[in-house]
């Protein structure tokens, strides 16, 4: 078998193995894991294996008397019979090692992003430490050796490019007849030469009685004489110096990065009330624990609260969460009331990831959804908030709350309501649930 065999036998496998997935959560054994440790039944997985090459029958091998079968796998030595195995093959009383494979929550969130095109990205909320990053932040004051000498180099150069002018040209207009050292100040600001009047009359007495007068007016001077750039005097004579001033000093310090850990809570709620059959409790389950494996494994640090509610509402453990009997009445908004208290108290908005996901039947109180729950999800910061309806065979007559959230929430990104009927919806639902999130 060739290489690119080997790569597609492998990328087959990766597919069965995605596909095995979806298998376990829509009709797996959810009960056998646990929140760090998910055990996904094997039941088409083959692993690849090496066999010769028809082509070439000879080379070292384990073949049969020296000499190997076509298509024979590559295997390590068989030990010889020595009688003290069992003679007719008798099956073992030892589950093998292949009859599942162990995923933790990351390895299981990777996967199910995989087949179902999820791209969820985390952000980061708690500020977990602050480390010094690049030197990019500049102040007035600091030590020599943080000193931004290309930044005060190119500020003297600019101040010096301003305030430069042809000293020679200037000198040359002082020859002109009559002139005074006012005539030739008013003259240079009016060619935009910028030279002061102080450099001027300093200058003055430097040119010589019997060169006064050498041009008749300062216009045939320029006529005869060449003004030189700035830039073709520093490629004459170099750059002698530059015009630092304190002002321009600049130190540079390290930029104060702020590192924040990926903090995620997750509420999630459950009717316990006398209409919440097996059925309708299995789909919960079914629904509910994917998505809590899926999001421990996308953050760094996961936390669950659960809430049971009949008519009033109530926290328990993960184990119980799943395993209360039904009874009661309904009353959804009691749990809302509940969840947000947890959340103000516990799980601050500015510090945590929130997710509110409930589940039941649909069928509340009378204008309980309306004028409670509505507007009690609407008070409640969060990621995202998802009702799933379960109501397997279809949505009863009095089963209106998921139709009612839905349409409260018709144009709210960070709201989505799913509907599973059979353990067939489950991934949809996952799906749909996670790829609404509100990233804004």
């Amino acid at each position: 078998m060739g290489l690119r065999e080997d790569l597609d036998r492998f990328r087959e496998v990766g597919e069965r193995r995605r596909e095995d997935l979806k298998e376990f959560i829509r009709y797996g054994d959810l009960g056998g894991s646990d929140p760090d440790s998910i055990q996904v039944p094997i039941k088409v997985v083959d692993l690849p294996e090496f066999a010769y090459d028809p082509r070439d029958r000879g080379g070292v091998g384990q073949g049969q008397d020296g000499t190997p079968d076509v298509g024979q796998p590559v295997g390590p030595p068989q030990p010889a019979d020595d009688g003290d195995g069992d003679e007719d093959g008798d099956p073992g009383d030892e589950a093998g090692e292949h009859e599942y494979y162990e995923m933790d929550p990351e390895e299981f969130a990777e996967e199910l992003d995989e087949e179902l095109g999820l791209d969820l990205e985390p952000k980061g909320k708690e500020v977990v430490e602050e480390v010094e990053g690049d030197f990019t932040e500049l102040t007035r004051a600091g030590p020599n050796s943080t000193l931004d000498f290309e930044r005060l180099f190119k500020q003297g150069l600019k101040r010096k490019l301003a305030m430069d002018f042809d000293e020679e040209y200037v000198r040359e207009a002082m020859r002109v007849a009559g002139a005074t050292p006012g005539d030739v100040f008013r003259w240079c600001r009016e060619e935009n030469i910028l030279v002061s009047r102080a450099w001027i009359e300093d200058q003055w007495d430097t040119i010589p009685d019997d060169e006064r007068g050498r041009w008749e007016s300062f216009e045939e001077m320029a006529e005869n004489v060449d003004r030189t750039t700035t830039l073709e005097r520093i490629r004459r004579e170099g750059l002698r110096e530059v015009p630092f001033r304190r002002e321009d000093e600049r130190y540079r310090h390290p930029e104060v990065v702020e590192k924040t850990e990926k903090n995620v809570v997750v509420v999630n709620i459950r009717d316990v009330s006398g209409s919440m059959r097996e059925q309708k409790r299995e789909l919960v389950e079914r629904t509910f624990t994917p998505l809590d494996w899926y999001l421990t494994g996308k953050y760094d640090r996961a936390e669950f609260v659960y809430i049971a509610h009949d008519a009033e509402a109530w926290e328990v453990e993960r184990g119980d969460f799943f395993g209360i009997r039904s009874g009661g009445g309904t009353r959804i908004s009691s749990a809302y009331e509940l969840a947000a208290e947890i959340l103000e108290e516990r799980y601050p908005w500015s510090e945590w990831n929130r997710y509110v996901f409930a589940a039941g039947d649909s069928e509340n109180s009378s204008n309980d959804t309306r004028e409670n729950v509505v507007p009690l999800m609407e008070s409640i910061p969060a990621n995202l908030h998802a009702y799933v309806e379960t109501q397997p065979g279809g949505t009863a007559i009095n089963a209106t709350h998921a139709e009612e959230v839905e349409r409260a929430f018709e144009e709210h990104d960070g709201v989505v309501v799913a509907y599973v009927s059979d353990p067939a919806d489950v991934t949809d639902a996952i799906y749909e649930i996670l790829s609404t999130e509100d990233q804004e």
